[in-house]
């Protein structure tokens, strides 16, 4: 990625929660403007915590950066808050859609608006997400509680995009899902990234359907960066496709089994 601006630029961060448990052990990563990067690994592999840590809300869970650095464009961004990182476009759609259920899709797309004050700047906005999502102008007066799983994630989605982002951190998007929505929904993202340079770094445990759509990938497993690169690298990656893609027949339990991750310690020092 040394070709392109790096917007994101995460410095070897070390994450603990309760000021005792240690879920992030040095990460690492770049995020290039207008990118899309996935970071996968199975559950508790770190991937929430890491998105958690860019957009400042770990505190919520008792979460704090203790080591390393996170800068956005060259900022230090550590110490600000949430809605600082909204007002500079980075905004989160967290794992489980968490739409307000008791509002209607158009009311929970109109909430993550609430940082703007042009009211016909909002209203072309709403009209840009619901050419991306027909479907939600289609259920814009129903309760969110009464639509689908895809509906109400891609409501979250259009509901970041409300607050006019550059970056979003799209955590699990996939789950909970059927196959053909997952695909419907992944395409809608590259399409936001293509035409109007919506930067995504998505957290994922579909690796084969992230690494479709991303340019370039991370793996991570308790905690740390285990392998890096090019999406169509790590899709033909012999050990990527026994581990992530199922398509190897091995006995191993780890990743940390494999030559290349053990030729990778440089990521573990």
């Amino acid at each position: 990625m040394s070709d392109k601006k790096i917007i994101l630029n995460v410095n070897g961060i070390e994450v603990i929660y309760n000021h005792v448990i240690l879920v992030l052990k040095g990460v690492s990563l770049q995020v290039p403007e207008r990118g899309i990067v996935a970071l996968l690994g199975g559950n508790g592999a770190g991937k929430t915590t890491t998105l958690r840590a860019v957009s400042n809300l770990l505190k919520g869970e008792r979460g704090e950066v203790t080591k390393g650095s996170i800068e956005l464009r060259g900022e230090r961004i550590e110490n600000l808050s949430p809605a600082d990182l909204v007002n500079r476009g980075v905004v989160q759609v967290m794992e489980g859609r968490h739409c307000f259920a008791h509002l209607t899709i158009e009311e929970n797309l109109m909430t993550g608006s609430y940082t703007r004050t042009d009211k016909g700047e909002i209203a072309a906005n709403l009209e840009k997400v619901y050419n991306y999502f027909p479907r939600l102008k289609t259920r814009r007066t129903s309760q969110a509680a009464y639509t689908s799983g895809g509906e109400q994630q891609m409501c979250a989605i259009g509901r970041a995009l409300m607050s006019n982002p550059n970056m979003v951190l799209l955590d699990e998007p996939s789950m909970g899902l059927a196959p053909q929505i997952v695909e419907e929904v992944f395409n809608i993202v590259k399409d936001l990234n293509e035409k109007e340079k919506v930067t995504f770094l998505i957290a994922e445990q579909n690796t084969n359907m992230a690494l479709k759509f991303a340019d370039y990938g991370y793996i991570m497993e308790s905690g740390r960066v285990v392998m890096d690169g090019v999406a169509e690298d790590l899709r033909t990656n012999e050990d990527v496709k026994e581990f992530y893609l199922g398509m190897g027949g091995g006995e191993r339990k780890s990743f940390k089994d494999v030559k290349s991750y053990k030729r990778r310690k440089r990521w573990l020092a």
